[in-house]
């Protein structure tokens, strides 16, 4: 009678275990049974004596929660801050004020500024002169050759990517403008722009952030177009108004490939308040052609933020870090700070600044 009563209750406890575990933990339709079926609760009662002492007499067995829709494109909803700088220049007055009241280290140049460039996911700038200790001087006498060490520092500020394609990149012969490439390169630093032969120099830069693909170009219009890089010939992206058409297709490409695209162009007329008609006509078709954001830069002057169809005209940003000390417009500059969100863009706003004596850029309290 003993071993049939035993027999018995393996029997009840199999049973009721069976369906405690198939019911609570692996419901497969609403016609399963529920925990509250008969049997359950009398497996559940029979086993109560022999659960772990831990369990109290009103424990629940909690499930992971299923990660909802929400929570899964959490970080898509996140907001991508992307900023661009001016020209900046680290020759002359600027290196002068970096090696009397900075030690000689370039980070001088970016104390007063550094924390809020720090918001950014993605940073773009324009440097407007070679990285190198070699080549000759064939540019005027404004020509500008920037220390090793500045790699350095621009990699600790924090920029991504930065533009190659201006007057000054040229000024100490290709051999440093070649030194700069290779140094950004080995920085982690990405460069547009210029390249070793044309297909470097109009190449798409692709900066990735949490899914979303930033696409950078740069170009420039200013000196002679024996600058322009060649198939087998070092250079930068030069064009002239007889270019747009292959740059159109340049850009239409471009976006095919990313979310967002990003135009950098150094032209213009320098100190001049309003763009002129090569600027004009270019950030228009640009846009026109799939660009998000046409940034501008060489004016010196920070020139207006304009809306326009699809995207957005920043035509000159003016001076970051520069010596032009003679009149009160060089002295100020812009960083442009945008929103992106769900891929698309959804602010852009000229946040200003002023270069204090040391040439330092500051955030303009007025």
């Amino acid at each position: 009678m003993k071993k049939i009563f035993i027999l018995l209750l393996f029997f009840s406890i199999a049973i009721g275990s069976f369906f405690l575990l198939k019911n609570c933990f692996f419901p497969l339709k609403k016609a399963d049974f529920s925990c509250a079926n008969p049997a359950a609760v009398v497996s559940s009662l029979v086993l109560l004596p022999f659960s772990h002492p831990s369990l109290k007499e009103n424990s629940q067995i909690v499930l992971p929660t299923p990660p909802t829709e929400s929570a899964l494109s959490q970080t898509q909803n996140t907001k991508i801050i992307f900023m661009a700088v001016g020209d900046m220049m680290f020759d002359r007055g600027v290196k002068t004020m970096v090696t009397k009241y900075g030690k000689a280290d370039f980070a001088f140049s970016f104390a007063q500024i550094k924390d809020f460039l720090s918001q950014a996911d993605i940073l773009f700038g324009n440097l407007e002169g070679p990285i190198s200790e070699r080549g000759k001087k064939v540019g005027s006498i404004y020509s500008f050759r920037f220390a090793r060490a500045i790699v350095e520092t621009l990699k600790t500020i924090g920029f991504d990517v930065l533009s190659l394609a201006n007057n000054h990149m040229l000024d100490y012969q290709t051999i440093a403008l070649e030194d700069t490439m290779n140094a950004l390169q080995n920085a982690g630093i990405d460069y547009v722009g210029a390249g070793f032969n044309t297909e470097q120099a109009f190449a798409l830069k692709i900066k990735e952030q949490q899914g979303t693909k930033i696409g950078f170009l740069a170009f420039e219009n200013l000196g002679p177009a024996t600058w322009q890089a060649g198939e087998h010939k070092t250079g930068m992206a030069w064009i002239s108004a007889k270019d747009f058409a292959q740059i159109q297709e340049n850009i239409s490409q471009a976006k095919s490939k990313v979310d967002i695209l990003i135009v950098s162009l150094h032209a213009g007329v320098e100190y001049q308040p309003m763009p002129d008609a090569f600027q004009k006509a270019f950030a228009q078709m640009a846009i026109e052609k799939g660009a998000d954001i046409v940034i501008g830069h060489h004016p010196h002057v920070v020139q207006p933020l304009i809306p326009y169809k699809n995207g957005w005209i920043a035509y000159s940003l003016g001076n970051f870090i520069f010596d032009q000390y003679f009149s009160p417009q060089t002295m100020q500059g812009a960083i442009l700070k945008a929103e992106i969100k769900n891929k698309k863009i959804e602010s852009v706003m000229l946040q200003k600044i002023k270069l204090n004596r040391y040439y330092q850029p500051q955030i303009a309290k007025d």
